[in-house]
Parts: C-alpha cells; structure tokens; sequence
C-alpha cells in the first residue's frame, strides 16, 4: 500500500479509502492510485484485513466423511448460496480422531477469521466429535442424525422417509418378500434407511424382510446379488438397494446369472445418480435434492449469523418410478 501510495503521489490512507470505495476521495485522486495499483499488480491482504476487522466473508467448510458419494452437488449448493449471500467458502477436512482434532480443525478455520462453518458428516462419529466444541461462531451439520448439543444446527435429506417410499412402492406393487441390501452401516444414511425398510414392511400384512450388509459400492451390490442366486431355493420378488452404485452392481450379477428385472425380481435404488434413467432397465430410485441441502444449510448458519437460533430441518426426497420395478409374477 506505501508503495501504490508513492506512485500516486497520495498519503497510504488515501488508497485505503480507495480500496474501500469512500465517498471522499476525489475522481482524479481515484484514477491516479487506480492506474498505481494497476502499474504495480497490488493486491489487498485479505487475510491481514480479516484478522484486524474480524470480518472475512468467508464461510468455513469441513469435509468429515468417506461415504459423501454426492459431495460435489452438496458443495454447489453450498458454494451458490454463499455466493449469493456474498461470502466465500474455505475449505477443510477432518477424516477421524478424537474431539481434539476436530477443535484444532475448527480453530484452523476461525484463526482465518471464518464467520461461520458448516460441517458435512456422513456418520456418528462426527457428530461424537462434536457434541462439546466451542468455536465462538455458528456451525451447522449438513446430512447428519441429530445433533445433541444445542448450540448447533443440522440439515439432512429424509433418507428414513425415502426408504419407506421406496418399500411402499413395492408394497403396493403386490412384493411380500423385500430384502434390503444395506450401504455401509456405520453411516447415518444406511442407518436411516434401514429403519426406513422396517417401518414399511411392519406397516404391511404378511410382509417378509430379510437384510444383507453391503457398503454402498457396485461391488457389494453385485457380490450380495449372487449370493441370493446361488444361495438361496427362492428368490425374493424385490430388492431394495442401499443406493444406485448398489443397484448398478445387482443388475450386473443378475445379467450375468439370467436374472430379469423386474420380471424375476423387481429393484430400487437411491439417490438418482446420474444416468440411473439410462441404465437397462431404467431405475427405479429415490430423488434427493443435493443442491438445496448445500443451499439450506448455508442458509440455516447465516439466520444463525444473524442472532437466531439453530434448528433442525430435513428436505423430503422424492420417489421416481421407472421401469425396474413391477408387479411380481402370480405364483404357479
């Protein structure tokens, strides 16, 4: 700044003004230090700025998950609603450990002067990790359970809702035996879905259940659907896949053992992945809006930023049928 202050000819005060857009400064004035800063390539130091006004425009967000298959939708929403609202984003990551951990990565974000943070977790842990920090500004949770301590927020797609619309929708279709191919168990959103199965077929007269552990990979999907061929006197008449990696593997196992679907067995997914609408035959699947999740969320911290408190909020997600799915055969 005192050297675009001696180009122009002007006191180092006066290119703050300009940098700030002051009202005061004279449009001569103005277009001599322009021309200096443009001569010079001089950029403000936003990190100094930040750390004397405590003002950053920035939103700090903490990637805390392994099983986050939607993250860059999550983070468009995230990133669209920030920019609107005129913030950045600073990203970070925290992969596991202790509380600790997960404070000194907060303290990294708020030593950047983050105005407030948004935490994407996919699993209990984080939230464990949570449940005392103090940071001095609002978090919220993005896509996890609910969250015990008070002082934050939390945003989450309905997954034990979509669970039950997608086992109601084999319901209707005349399916008593449904067996669920989980995604992996230690994540909030199979944990949800499970219960979502279960409630949908307690719901139902003379339904049959039986469950088989996955992981949200094709592989799973395409190694439990053998399982059921070889395994098995019977097939079940529908299957509830964890989410459509998990689906895309049951259709290649059954493709290959001469499984059709859905005139053997019909099949539902999650998530509508890009390209379910495409597959042979089209998915069957759960819809869930990433983009507004990432949206919401921002949304949610900035009201938190604005002195109201945090709340819980879930986004409903929504049943797309196509032709995976249909009645089962009437039994000889």
């Amino acid at each position: 700044m005192v050297d675009v202050a001696r180009e122009a000819g002007v006191s180092h005060v006066t290119v703050s003004r300009v940098l700030n857009d002051h009202p005061s400064v004279r449009p001569e004035t103005r277009a001599r230090v322009e021309a200096a800063i443009d001569k010079l390539g001089y950029r403000p130091n936003s990190v100094a700025r930040a750390l004397k006004s405590r003002r950053s425009s920035t939103i700090g967000v903490v990637l805390a998950g392994t099983e986050l298959y939607e993250l860059p939708r999550v983070l468009r929403g995230v990133q669209s609603a920030a920019q609107r609202a005129g913030y950045w984003v600073n990203l970070a990551s925290w992969q596991g450990g202790t509380t600790k951990d997960m404070t000194e990565t907060l303290q990294r974000l708020t030593d950047q002067a983050v105005e407030a943070i948004a935490v994407i977790a996919d699993r209990p842990m984080v939230v464990d990790a949570l449940a005392d920090v103090v940071t001095g500004v609002p978090i919220t949770v993005i896509m996890s359970g609910n969250v015990p301590n008070p002082d934050l927020g939390f945003v989450e797609l309905d997954q034990e809702l979509g669970a039950r619309l997608a086992v109601e929708h084999l319901l209707e279709l005349g399916h008593r035996r449904i067996v669920h191919l989980t995604g992996a168990l230690s994540t909030f959103d199979a944990r949800a879905r499970v219960e979502g199965w279960r409630a949908a077929l307690k719901s139902a007269p003379a339904a049959q259940g039986e469950l088989l552990e996955g992981d949200f990979t094709g592989n799973s999907g395409y190694r439990l659907a053998s399982y059921l061929t070889r395994s098995t006197a019977e097939l079940p008449t529908a299957i509830f896949a964890g989410n459509d990696q998990m689906a895309m593997g049951v259709l290649a196992a059954f493709a290959d053992l001469g499984v059709k679907v859905p005139d053997d067995v019909s099949l539902v997914g999650f998530d509508d992945s890009a390209g379910t609408a495409y597959l042979v035959p089209a998915l069957t699947t759960v819809r869930q809006d990433f983009v507004a999740l990432g949206e919401r969320s921002i949304e949610q911290v900035l009201r938190m930023m604005r002195g109201e408190p945090a709340s819980c909020e879930r986004i409903a997600p929504e049943l797309v049928v196509r032709r995976s799915t249909a009645p089962p055969r009437p039994e000889s």
